[in-house]
């Protein structure tokens, strides 16, 4: 392994033959950080629950219908088969990989939370090093951290601008795209490369 398989730039000599970049490790672990505990994204979703509460004010209706009682987008990050579950299975994978029994969950899904968190994180380095799919796992705590966050926070999604690879092939990135690599030529882009691209042209109708 010559690249991080995240962010796709070469690996350092100490690096080599990891699946990720230090860089990428350390920000995957803010991530899993930034959801667990009592002032975490995780808890504070609790409190964007009522309808209206997305942007800190009342409630609102513009019908004459009853509201809703709950906001279902942070309800279905917060109920199983949401944060929890999917972080859970994630552990799941890495036990079986270890040849480790099968982890156990005690408490409520807060707790649920914060317990898996803290076992990801406590074997975070030899994901990083050995996991062939470390790059999906990183990945997916990225969206999750960023859906949370856009719930909490009233955030809209980031903007996707479309940019030009040398070889005509039009790639859609974000600010936080990690990497990208181009369908038509397999090229690899890196964060800051990607970002270095020329805007591509719109193609005008005929």
């Amino acid at each position: 392994m010559s690249s991080c398989t995240v962010c796709h730039r070469d690996l350092y000599a100490d690096e080599l033959g990891y699946q990720a970049c230090r860089p990428c490790e350390s920000r995957t672990d803010l991530n899993l950080r930034a959801l667990a505990g009592p002032d975490g994204l995780y808890a504070k979703l609790g409190h964007r629950l009522a309808p209206g509460s997305s942007s800190g004010g009342p409630a609102v209706s513009g019908s004459r219908t009853a509201p809703i009682p709950v906001r279902l987008e942070p309800l279905s990050l917060m109920a199983r088969g949401g944060v929890v579950t999917i972080l859970q299975t994630w552990l799941c994978d890495w036990h079986e990989l270890l040849g480790w029994n099968h982890p156990r969950w005690t408490g409520d899904l807060q707790g649920q939370l914060d317990q898996v968190v803290k076992a990801l994180r406590i074997n975070l380095a030899w994901a990083a090093r050995e996991h062939g799919a470390f790059a999906e796992f990183a990945y997916e705590v990225g969206q999750l951290r960023h859906q949370c966050e856009a719930q909490v926070t009233g955030e809209k999604r980031a903007r996707v601008v479309p940019v030009a690879c040398p070889c005509g092939q039009t790639l859609r990135i974000t600010l936080d795209t990690a990497g990208v690599r181009c369908p038509a030529c397999s090229t690899q882009y890196g964060h800051s490369e990607a970002l270095s691209l020329p805007l591509a042209e719109r193609r005008m109708a005929a």
